[in-house]
C-alpha cells in the first residue's frame, strides 16, 4: 500500500477547511442596514408639535459596499406603529434619519408623518424588516429612571 502524499494544494484547502469550522455558528454577519441611535425621549413635554416630533428619531446606516434599496422595507415598534418605506436609497457608509414628525424627504432624513410619538420613553424595541419581512435589525431600550437617559446608541 503506497502512503498517501498531500501536495501543497491539498494542505492548504485542509487548513482552510478547518479554519471555516473554527468560526462560531453564532458569529453572524453585520446587517446590511443597521441602527446607531435611537432617540426616544424628545426635548420638551410629551404634548406634540412639529418640533417635538421630529426630536424623535432612529438612524440607520448602510454598512455595505453597496446602494441599498430601502422602498417596501418596514420600520415599527413594539406596539405595532409601522412605516414603510417609499423609494429611498441608501448608499454605502451613509446614514438614514427617520424622524417621526412631519416634514419634506431627503436622502437623509425622512418623516413618518405623525401627529403623534412612536417611541415609548421608559422602553420599547424598534424593528427593521426588508421587503420580505425578515427582521434585519433591532434596537432595544429600557430606561428605570425617570432622569435616566434619553437616547441610546444601538
Amino acid at each position: 500500500m503506497r502512503p498517501t502524499r498531500l501536495t501543497l494544494g491539498a494542505l492548504a484547502l485542509t487548513a482552510l477547511a478547518s479554519l471555516a469550522v473554527a468560526v462560531p455558528a453564532d458569529a453572524a454577519a453585520v446587517p446590511k442596514i443597521q441602527f446607531t441611535k435611537a432617540y426616544f425621549d424628545s426635548p420638551g413635554s410629551d404634548r406634540g408639535g412639529n418640533s417635538s416630533l421630529n426630536g424623535e428619531y432612529v438612524v440607520l446606516k448602510n454598512t455595505t459596499r453597496a446602494t441599498v434599496n430601502l422602498q417596501g422595507w418596514l420600520l415599527r415598534d413594539v406596539n405595532g406603529f409601522k412605516y414603510v418605506f417609499g423609494p429611498v436609497k441608501l448608499k454605502p457608509g451613509k446614514q438614514l434619519t427617520v424622524r417621526s414628525g412631519q416634514g419634506g424627504d431627503t436622502s437623509t432624513t425622512v418623516y413618518w408623518n405623525r401627529k403623534w410619538y412612536v417611541w415609548n420613553n421608559d422602553q420599547d424595541t424598534a424593528s427593521l424588516y426588508n421587503v420580505g419581512r425578515n427582521r434585519v435589525d433591532s434596537c432595544t431600550w429600557k430606561v428605570s429612571a425617570s432622569s435616566g437617559p434619553d437616547s441610546v446608541r444601538c
